[in-house]
């Protein structure tokens, strides 16, 4: 076989200074002595190119890079070129021990003073518009109507850019709490489809974009607010109605009395995170055991033919009726991006914050009472 099949010719200086021929002495070219009398030499690591970069970080980079160890099992010594010495490091002081931060009182989250103030001003306002003139405390409950529906349908179009008209809502939701206490449910009802009717015909003046959900929201504000009220209008218009309506009043403020005292003194664990993070299961506890407590005591004092054992189903359907309806506020809420619905009462937000719970409470009671001791 040739030679020349193994590798090219040999090139002139190969051989040394003669080229005449192979040097006496010397291990013969070929095949055998390249596979057996070859000096094994250990092969150069590859290298990988290092790009170029521009400044000076880049090339100071680089040069650390070629002057490291070529395996990753090579040690550079302490005298290698480019490597450091190292030298054995001291342990590092453990910190000093941080004092425990103090803990933390509990905050009732708004001026309590203030909040006492005006709901005990808003308390008298109230009993003596309701022993007084009964007619007195319907222009009461209509007023607080128009004002909710006003904070409502201001909330919606300042974070929701929803423009539910407020005109109609609020001509409709007077005209639905005077004809509840007039006509009773009847009137109610009918008065709640002539002003979802209006709602639809007034928004029709504005350009069409945003329509549905424009008049949806304001069919929405119409039964949550003045419809969900006349209940209460309905209720005074028995002959023991200010009784009614004062037993109403008050199962559902010691109800959230309940479940904020014994919430904020022993609540742990969340009732509703993601919608309400304050109301804790012993608040809801404290609730139902404070409302169910008032409901024996003013069903068999205050409401005639009414016994205790219908005060505590009473008082158990105020607890959860208000508490349901304090989330459903919060819900809202939430979904405004808002804290309270306004800043009328000191302490207490606006009228909507107050109406959250007795919104949703007013047709239960009213048809409790019904049924255990008639409507008349």
């Amino acid at each position: 076989m040739n030679d020349s099949s193994w590798g090219a010719p040999p090139q002139a200086g190969y051989w040394g200074p003669s080229e005449q021929g192979p040097v006496q002495g010397a291990a013969p070219a070929g095949p055998a002595y390249d596979a057996h009398n070859a000096q094994q030499t250990r092969p150069m690591p590859i290298v990988p190119d290092v790009p170029a970069h521009g400044g000076d970080q880049d090339d100071d980079r680089g040069a650390a890079r070629l002057s490291g160890p070529l395996f990753r099992d090579d040690t550079p010594s302490a005298g290698s070129l480019g490597a450091p010495s190292q030298k054995p490091q001291e342990p590092m002081p453990s910190p000093a021990p941080q004092p425990a931060p103090a803990p933390q009182k509990k905050s009732a989250g708004r001026d309590l003073g203030a909040a006492i103030g005006v709901g005990v001003g808003l308390g008298a306002v109230i009993v003596a518009s309701l022993f007084v003139v009964k007619a007195v405390f319907v222009g009461v409950i209509a007023v607080a109507v128009v004002v909710g529906l006003w904070e409502l349908t201001s909330r919606l179009e300042e974070r929701k850019g929803i423009k539910a008209p407020l005109v109609p809502l609020a001509v409709g939701g007077a005209a639905m709490v005077v004809s509840g206490y007039v006509r009773g449910a009847e009137g109610a009802w009918v008065s709640m489809a002539l002003t979802a009717l209006a709602v639809l015909v007034w928004r029709m003046t504005e350009p069409p974009e945003g329509y549905l959900k424009d008049v949806t929201a304001g069919v929405f504000a119409a039964f949550y607010v003045p419809f969900l009220a006349t209940f209460v209008a309905m209720m005074l218009t028995a002959d023991d109605g200010p009784r009614r309506v004062l037993t109403f009043l008050l199962l559902t403020v010691v109800s959230d009395t309940g479940a904020y005292a014994i919430g904020w003194r022993f609540g742990k664990h969340k009732l509703a995170p993601r919608i309400s993070p304050g109301k804790t299961r012993e608040g809801l506890f404290g609730a139902v055991t404070f409302a169910m407590v008032g409901g024996a005591l003013c069903m068999q004092y205050l409401i005639e033919d009414g016994t205790w054992w219908q005060g505590l189903i009473l008082g158990f359907a105020v607890a959860a009726t208000a508490t349901l309806g304090d989330l459903g506020e919060s819900m809202i809420k939430r979904d405004l991006g808002i804290k309270d619905m306004g800043t009328l009462l000191p302490g207490h937000g606006g009228i909507m914050d107050r109406l959250d719970s007795l919104l949703p409470t007013a047709p239960v009671v009213w048809l409790l009472l019904v049924l255990f001791v008639g409507s008349g």
